[in-house]
């Protein structure tokens, strides 16, 4: 049969249908400097974001920032608007300035999704959330029970465990 691709010819010309259709996707989605929020040339990967269930007024009203924001002063910079698809509010905060080095941009972040979370907790709450394993007094000491607290005691920092 003519014109018919079999074994290798055919498994080539799917390898290079792929390939060509993974750098139509990627130069699709490949973001250019200026599609960042805040100033055209600010880059999207300084800002970190929650959507909090209330108003946009109700979030940030009358030049107070959200509890927890303010405590971090003028070196950062929040903005509050309306989430998509009328889901409440997008609250959003970054450092005015790039940081000077790497390791104080990684703890700046780390300080602002703390912020953030917290923020969003008495927003929606009234107060911040805390896991408490032990209720009433004290419980046995267990190998389970020595993980849930290692995990207790860092879920409120990066959020992962």
């Amino acid at each position: 049969m003519a014109g018919r691709l079999t074994g290798a010819g055919a498994a080539g010309v799917a390898a290079v249908a792929t390939a060509a259709a993974a750098v139509v996707v990627g130069q699709r989605h490949r973001r250019r400097p200026d599609e960042g929020a805040g100033s055209p040339r600010e880059a999207r990967t300084r800002w970190q974001a929650v959507t909090v269930l209330a108003d946009p007024n109700d979030v940030y009203s009358g030049g107070h920032k959200p509890p927890f924001l303010a405590d971090l002063g003028e070196d950062v910079e929040v903005e509050v608007r309306a989430a998509a698809g009328d889901k409440g509010t997008e609250l959003r905060a970054r450092l005015r300035q790039p940081a000077s080095s790497k390791k104080s941009a990684d703890e700046a972040a780390k300080t602002i999704r703390m912020a953030l979370r917290r923020a969003k907790q008495v927003i929606e709450a009234g107060e911040v959330l805390r896991v408490d394993p032990t209720p009433h007094g004290e419980r046995k000491a267990t190998p389970t029970g020595a993980l849930v607290d290692r995990a207790t005691a860092h879920a409120d920092e990066e959020g992962l465990l």
